[in-house]
Parts: C-alpha cells; sequence; structure tokens
C-alpha cells in the first residue's frame, strides 16, 4: 500500500491524462455517483482538520459555490455532509442547467432546508467557503456575470477551499482564464495536475494536497505508457536516489572527484558558496580551480580541497587551467563551471565544453554558452551536460522555445530535446527534464531562496552528487533532481527558523545536512 501511495503521490498529468484515466475507471463498473460520494466524503472530513484563522467549529456557516458540471455534484455532497455533521450550510448556484447528477444533489439539498440563492448579492456571511464551480479542463474565458461574481468573493477576508482546482485556472499551463478564485487551500483529486507546478498558478492554489481515492495503478500506466513521463520529486525518491548508505569498505577515489571551475576577483564569494555546496554533497575528492589570487582565500575555507590557482586576466578572470602535474580533465569524474567566472573566462569553459566528462553549467557557464550557440555547441558533445538556468538564462540559451513564463514544463521538454542536455529550469517550481521529454518537478520551495548566491551553492551541490553517481547506474535526471529537492528543503527549513528573510546563501548551506534527518 504505502508502495501504491508514493507511486501515486510522483505521478502528475494533464487534463486529457486525467479525462482518459477517468473514462477506464467509469468504463471498468465503477458508478459516477459512488466514486462522487467517496471524492467529496473524503474532503467533507478533510475540512475540519485544517487549520484556518479561526477554527471550523460545529455551527460554523459554510458556503458552497456550485458549478453546472461534476465538480459542482462533489461540492453539493460536501454540503450535505457538512449540513448533516452539523453545520450551517449555503449554497450559491447561478447556473440554470446542470448536469443529471449534479442536479439531483441539488434537488436533495432543496428538500433538506439548506438556503440556495442564484446572485452573488443574495449571499449570507460566512466563515468558509468551498469553491466547487469549475473542475478541471476548463478552456475558456470566464465571463460576466460568473467572473464578478469570482472577484467580488475573492474580496472577503474569509478561507476559501477549492476542489480539485481553483475556478478559472487552465488545468495545465496554470492561465488565469480572465479572471479566478484565490483559493486558501485546493484539494487536487486523485492525481495532482500540471497547474499545480506553474509559477504564475501559485498564488491562486494556496496550500495544495492530493485527495486519493485509490485510482488503480494500472488505469494510470495504461493511459500514460506511451507518454513521456512527469512526475514530482518526492522525499522518499530522493533520499533512494542519494550515493547511501556507502558500503563499509569504500575509499575517497571511490565516491567521485568533483572539478570546479569558478570565481574571480569581483565574485571570490561565487567560489567559496559552489564549493560549501559541493562539501556538503559528501563527494570524495573535491578540487577547485579559482584565479590564483584567491587561492589563500578558498583554502581557509574550504581546507579538505585541493584548490587550484591559476594565472588570471587583468580583470582578476581564470585565463586558462593550470592543472597539476599528471592532471587533465579526463582526471575528474564530473567538471561544474560558471559562478563568479566573468565572461573573461571564455576560453575556460570552451575547453570544458570540449573535454569527454559529464559537465555541468550555470551562471557565467551559461552566458558564454548561450554567445556561442547553446544548441549548435551542445550537440557536439558526447557526455551528459546538466543546464541549470533561471528564467532570464534560459531565454539567452533558448531564443526560440516557447515562452517558459507561460508553461514551465512544455518549454524545459523543448529545451532538452534540443540541446540533448539535461535542463533544469529555476523558479518557484523547479522543473528538470531530459533529452527524451521525461520531467521531474520540484513541488515545493521557498521565496527565502531570492537571494544572490543561492544557485552558487545549488551548483556545487548537484557537481558533488554528479561526481559520485558518474560510475552507478543512476539516471542523471534523477541526481538533477534530487540535488534541487535538497537544496529546496534546505530552505524551506531555514525559512521556518529564521523567517524568509534571514536565509542568505552561506547561512543555507548550514541547513543542507538538516534538511536529509
Amino acid at each position: 500500500m504505502q508502495d501504491r501511495q508514493e507511486q501515486i503521490s510522483q505521478v502528475v498529468v494533464t487534463a486529457g491524462q486525467m479525462r482518459d484515466i477517468e473514462k477506464r475507471i467509469f468504463a471498468a463498473g465503477m458508478p459516477v455517483v459512488a466514486l462522487m460520494e467517496k471524492v467529496a466524503g473524503l474532503i467533507a472530513r478533510r475540512i475540519p482538520e485544517i487549520p484556518a484563522n479561526t477554527p471550523l467549529l460545529r455551527g460554523s456557516r459554510v458556503g458552497i459555490l456550485v458549478g453546472p458540471g461534476h465538480n459542482g455534484g462533489d461540492a453539493l455532497v460536501v454540503a450535505r455532509e457538512l449540513y448533516f455533521r452539523g453545520y450551517e450550510v449555503w449554497i450559491y448556484s447561478p447556473f440554470s442547467k446542470l448536469k443529471e447528477l449534479t442536479s439531483q444533489h441539488l434537488q436533495y439539498a432543496q428538500s433538506l432546508g439548506i438556503p440556495i440563492y442564484q446572485t452573488i448579492e443574495q449571499l449570507p456571511d460566512s466563515d468558509l467557503l468551498i469553491d466547487g464551480l469549475f473542475g478541471f479542463g476548463l478552456e475558456r474565458n470566464l465571463s460576466d456575470p460568473i467572473a464578478s461574481a469570482i472577484n467580488q468573493l475573492n474580496e472577503l477576508s474569509i478561507p476559501i477551499y477549492s476542489i480539485d482546482l481553483p475556478s478559472g485556472l487552465h488545468t495545465d499551463t496554470g492561465v488565469v482564464l480572465g479572471t479566478a478564485i484565490r483559493a486558501t487551500h485546493t484539494f487536487c483529486l486523485g492525481l495532482w495536475k500540471l497547474a499545480f507546478f506553474q509559477d504564475r498558478a501559485l498564488e491562486y492554489l494556496g496550500k495544495a494536497e492530493l485527495i486519493d481515492f485509490d485510482i488503480p495503478l494500472a488505469d494510470v500506466e495504461a493511459v500514460l505508457k506511451d507518454a513521456p513521463k512527469i512526475k514530482r520529486i518526492t522525499r522518499a525518491k530522493a533520499l533512494a536516489t542519494l550515493p547511501l548508505p556507502r558500503p563499509a569498505v569504500t575509499h575517497k577515489y571511490k565516491e567521485g572527484h568533483l572539478l570546479l571551475i569558478c570565481g574571480s576577483r569581483r565574485y571570490a564569494g561565487g567560489a567559496i558558496l559552489t564549493g560549501l555546496g559541493a562539501r556538503a554533497s559528501g563527494v570524495g575528492m573535491l578540487s577547485i580551480a579559482v584565479p590564483e589570487s584567491l587561492k589563500s582565500l578558498l583554502v581557509s575555507h574550504l581546507p579538505e580541497a585541493l584548490i587550484v590557482g591559476c594565472p588570471e586576466t587583468e580583470s582578476g578572470a581564470i585565463a586558462h587551467l593550470q592543472l597539476p602535474e599528471n592532471t587533465d580533465l579526463s582526471s575528474f569524474n564530473a567538471i561544474a563551471c560558471g559562478p563568479g567566472l566573468t565572461r573573461d573566462a571564455t576560453p575556460i569553459v570552451q575547453e570544458v565544453i570540449n573535454s569527454d566528462r559529464p559537465l555541468l553549467l550555470d551562471a557565467d557557464g551559461l552566458n558564454i554558452l548561450a554567445q556561442m550557440g547553446a544548441i549548435a555547441t551542445l550537440k557536439k558533445r558526447q557526455a551528459v551536460t546538466v543546464l541549470t538556468p533561471h528564467t532570464g538564462e534560459f531565454e539567452r540559451l533558448f531564443p526560440d522555445v516557447a515562452d517558459a513564463k507561460h508553461d514551465k514544463v512544455k518549454a524545459v521538454q523543448e529545451a532538452a530535446a534540443q540541446s540533448e542536455a539535461v535542463v533544469l529550469l529555476k523558479g518557484a517550481r523547479t522543473a528538470i527534464a531530459n533529452p527524451q521529454g521525461a520531467v521531474w518537478i520540484v513541488p515545493e520551495s521557498t521565496p527565502a531562496l531570492a537571494r544572490g548566491g543561492s544557485g552558487d551553492v545549488l551548483t556545487g551541490l548537484l557537481g558533488g552528487l554528479l561526481a559520485q553517481a558518474a560510475t552507478k547506474q543512476i539516471p542523471v535526471e534523477d541526481i538533477v533532481a534530487t540535488a534541487a529537492w535538497w537544496h529546496s528543503q534546505a530552505g524551506i527549513i531555514a525559512a521556518q527558523e529564521r523567517t524568509e528573510l534571514g536565509v542568505d546563501a552561506f547561512t543555507l548551506t548550514q541547513y543542507l545536512m538538516k534538511a536529509l534527518t
């Protein structure tokens, strides 16, 4: 059972896929009315358990917003159940035509004496609203009078709980279709929908949770088998991907050797933060190439690392790599390059791109790659490449890819396919794609990470995991997703202890190990 729950918690579907899965369930004999009763019963039991500004006590006033489809039917069953449990319930049903099952539930609610209102002006006060106006699959923009009603409801200073998706959001892109309910809490039904992981939808979703109504895995797999998999990276998956536990008999040379190439006289801190991120990864050997003038500074912060001082340009960037005797790029299990380099280090980036080592490019590594022509350059590489852009860097790297702000998942899939690299697109919800179209999504993060240097920590952490995984049969995108999850969790824990204002990048490195315990 636990294995099934873990698998279900990872699955992310489009509106079309969810529709096909439901068709299979109903074709197998599950009555629509039975499923509606089950889902609504789970929601009704869950509602009183959710912390709110005011506890939802017996006798509290609950307004139920009812749409014309089965989402409205779900809401009406919730209304009935809360009414039987002693809550003061009223219903807002502004539509003249309802699906047959929804109409039957409305008729029964009316027979119980539950007040039903057709206009927004009639609505009494309430302690909580349940949004069942529209579920998944909405495609058209909402118009008046329902659009105006939603805007007025949003202005009320009371919690709104949405069933499946806040009414007015596009299920796949998270785009607001004219207007949308700003939910305090959203119950996602059955399987996670794509909108929950699009940055633009987050301010409407509130706190999201999955209501698992026992969809058979066989039905999910039958529908998704030919489509690129889109998944949430969960704690269980991330911990299972980490190189833990280590073999009882091992040594440092078996636990990966990472080369970091980072820093300049102007951006010395970038090298330090990247090194501290790599240290936390547990990589067996860590070498850090920096301009000669930074060598003593790096030694003071990372005494266990081999600090390679390189000749530098007049501007303080690395002029060329000067590795120790009998060492070349093939000596390393992975290379991470970019933080703090400045664009004066273009020859260095060109050199590592031409190597046969797994390569992670970030920051100025990405900016230099963009100048070289990302797609054409990367297609010549034989080894694994990982790119970790934020939105601005992504647009410079892939100017012909669809707007990442509109549909992050589609954009990162296109970029990975075109470049033949694993692409991690940063944001409030980070998305990772491999060239075959498979996607991992990091399901939670914190705005505390929106500070300079946070990305440098991720580069080091991910570089260290790539070096350790180089000799293991682990998909690179799994490693990338695990590092992004670990980084986000550290930020979340730090923000809980220090507030979102107290999580600078150096502090973040001190919470990385806490995220695993």
